[in-house]
């Protein structure tokens, strides 16, 4: 993936199985996170660390997911993240502005937060964490939010939820927001529904935390082929045509000009 496409799909690899750090490479995710949280057991986190820290010593590179701030592990987690080939950093829990700050000041310049949106008071206070300095975008932590809140269900359980993220993020003017996992890794369905509901409501990329779900995440999370010529030929009569004018039997104007090149930017396809 090149700096310049926003990234759709954030494959999870454990940082204490660095065998799988390759595989995870390998599976086509615009970005793989290596995880010092959830997926290692507290009597791991240490040897977890280390394993991080041998593999960016030796070249490798990816996003990392650290403990909270309010663990034991947080500050020995960022000292690894200033290293370089760390790509940017995921804070779970994030709640308040004032976490997101904690985290920048010890990282290089240049590397971006992303907070997970995973509990109620995260929830609440999402504008003021969007609009916090280095943060890139927001991923919603759909399964611990459930949890916290009591809510079954997936889909029109969290739809207010999801819509909150996108609006938070538009009016930050970041990076349109990562949804959360599909936790079944064997249902197909079920991950294309949930990846293409997403796109609909305004995210731009989701979570995997199993390499065959990449795939599927990327297909969703990319502008269609006829989406694409549909883009390329607004932007080009855009061109020669300033202000409004009609493609097609349909009036194009300002709005849908600037749908169409992000519909390109996706693609990395922005006619000059």
């Amino acid at each position: 993936m090149t700096d310049s496409v926003i990234a759709r799909s954030y494959l999870f690899v454990p940082a204490s199985r660095p065998e799988r750090f390759a595989k995870a490479h390998a599976a086509g995710a615009d970005q793989v996170i290596l995880d010092l949280e959830d997926a290692v057991s507290e009597a791991d986190k240490g040897s977890a660390r280390n394993h991080l820290a041998d593999y960016l010593s030796s070249g490798g590179h990816g996003m990392v997911r650290i403990n909270s701030t309010q663990t034991p592990w947080f500050e020995y987690d960022l000292s690894v993240c200033r290293r370089p080939g760390v790509k940017g950093v995921v804070l779970p829990k994030a709640e308040s502005a004032e976490q997101v700050e904690r985290v920048v000041r010890q990282l290089p310049r240049g590397v971006g937060i992303l907070p997970l949106i995973e509990t109620a008071v995260g929830m609440t206070n999402l504008s003021q964490i969007a609009s916090a300095p280095g943060v890139e975008r927001l991923i919603f932590g759909t399964v611990d939010f459930r949890t916290e809140m009591g809510i079954e269900g997936d889909d029109q359980e969290l739809l207010f939820f999801r819509s909150m993220l996108v609006l938070a993020s538009r009016a930050a003017g970041i990076a349109a927001p990562v949804d959360g996992v599909t936790v079944s890794i064997s249902d197909a369905d079920e991950l294309r529904r949930a990846s293409e509901r997403g796109r609909r409501l305004g995210f731009g990329g989701k979570l995997c935390i199993h390499p065959s779900q990449v795939a599927e995440v990327n297909k969703a999370y990319r502008p269609s082929d006829s989406q694409l010529a549909w883009a390329e030929r607004v932007v080009e009569h855009a061109k020669a045509n300033p202000g409004a004018f009609q493609l097609d039997g349909e009036m194009v104007d300002a709005p849908v000009i600037a749908r169409a090149a992000n519909l390109l930017k996706q693609a990395n396809r922005l006619v000059a």
